[in-house]
């Protein structure tokens, strides 16, 4: 590790960056492959389909990303709101 990434925060560092998205898709993988061997009980159907938790989750998570831009752009300020 050089002493440029050694003064980084250890969240920010690009090999954990990405020993993290590793860990946490073997996470949701082994999530959805024990849905194979364990039965899902679907109360609308369509939520008893392999794998809808995961990807409902991640339309929500892109659901609120997008209202919370449109959000910002909504209720942002400009930089001088607050100088007299």
């Amino acid at each position: 590790m050089s002493v440029e990434e050694e003064r980084l925060h250890w969240l920010v560092r690009p090999g954990t960056i990405r020993w993290l998205w590793i860990v946490l898709a073997a996470v949701l993988a082994l999530i959805v492959a024990l849905q194979l061997g364990i039965k899902v009980k679907g109360y609308f159907g369509v939520d008893g389909w392999l794998g809808f938790g995961a990807l409902f989750g991640f339309g929500a998570c892109v659901a609120m990303v997008i209202v919370a831009k449109g959000l910002g752009l909504f209720l942002k300020r400009g930089e001088d709101f607050y100088d007299d």
